[in-house]
């Protein structure tokens, strides 16, 4: 009986898996076959598939929108596994990399870097992103915990609130003061425009190992998600896995932050939305939100290049518009979960 009952359950998921992955699959295809120039889904699989494919809309694709709509992916998928966690460890349903203080914190360290450090590189600035990071989490859990009482999801956002306008203020003045106001801007804006390979491959790697990481530790993350206590009574290192979980969110909110800037509520939607149908086991619940992050993303990215073609609207703007009302929702119900 248990069997059939874990087969039913393996095969839920795996079908719950393909139906992401399809979906993932179609909305990069209508990413990258629309834009200010559309171009067919045979020139798109031509300069995918075919090195010695040449033409201009090729060369649009290449160029263009594939370095892109990967990033799109990355970001995505990266913003959404951090929520993910945060709100396992915290067991705080409104955690967000954007809401509790590590993209602004990022944003900081990245107008600090362009002020003093302004020929350090894009790896440099990476790096950058992933301390600002994690003093931003640093001041967000401290201010928190300043009364010695349990740590309540409103209270953490509210600490995360100040914290999030006390450095984007910061970084605002920074970028005042030394004249690199356009600079930080551009960047911090959250597009993907001029997205380069150089990037993504720096970028990648960083993403890639913060996501294995999240799923290797999905099990633990699933039983701290319900009890400390129980969690403590299995046997489980919970201060270990707790600082190996927030170093991996710390690298996947930098790395997001360093690609595209500031961007928040992508990490308070999708892990809801996936827990709706996947339920509170976090072994189904990350794989999926990572899938259904990038997916957000990449119809972000679209939706801000047809809104006003060919002009562009901000992706920071569009996920803004989409995850304010949902923020406010979530808030409405107490901040209980869509599950």
């Amino acid at each position: 009986m248990i069997n059939k009952s874990r087969q039913k359950t393996n095969l839920s998921f795996t079908l719950k898996l393909l139906i992401s992955l399809a979906l993932l699959a179609a909305m990069f295809a209508l990413s990258m076959m629309l834009g200010a120039k559309n171009v067919s889904l045979a020139d798109v699989w031509s300069a995918i598939a075919n090195p010695n494919a040449t033409g201009d809309d090729i060369s649009i694709i290449r160029e263009l929108r594939l370095p892109r709509e990967v990033a799109a992916i990355l970001v995505g998928s990266a913003l959404a596994a951090a929520g993910a966690i945060m709100q396992g460890l915290t067991r705080n349903p409104l955690a967000d990399p954007g809401l509790l203080g590590l993209t602004s914190g990022a944003n900081a360290a990245l107008a600090v870097t362009f002020a003093f450090l302004p020929a350090v590189g894009y790896f440099g600035t990476m790096i950058a992103c992933f301390i600002g990071a994690a003093l931003g989490a640093m001041l967000v859990f401290g201010i928190s915990a300043l009364r010695r009482q349990k740590l309540s999801p409103l209270r953490m956002v509210l600490a995360g609130s100040a914290v999030s306008a006390l450095l984007s203020a910061f970084a605002d003045g920074v970028a005042l003061k030394f004249k690199i106001s356009k600079s930080v801007t551009m960047w911090t804006s959250g597009g993907l425009i001029g997205t380069t390979w150089g990037q993504i491959e720096t970028i990648a790697p960083v993403v890639g190992a913060g996501l294995i990481a999240a799923v290797v530790l999905s099990r633990q993350l699933t039983i701290l998600s319900m009890n400390e206590g129980t969690a403590v009574g299995l046997g489980l290192k919970t201060t270990q896995i707790k600082m190996i979980l927030y170093v991996v969110i710390t690298l996947l909110a930098g790395a997001a932050v360093a690609l595209v800037g500031n961007l928040a509520f992508i990490g308070l939607m999708i892990p809801h939305l996936v827990r709706k149908f996947a339920g509170t086991d976090y072994r189904t619940i990350l794989p999926l939100s990572v899938i259904t992050g990038g997916t957000f993303m990449l119809f972000a990215d679209l939706l801000g290049r047809m809104i006003n073609a060919p002009y562009e609207v901000s992706v920071a703007a569009i996920v803004a518009v989409l995850g304010l009302p949902f923020f406010l929702f979530i808030v409405r119900k107490g901040g209980r979960s869509l599950s």
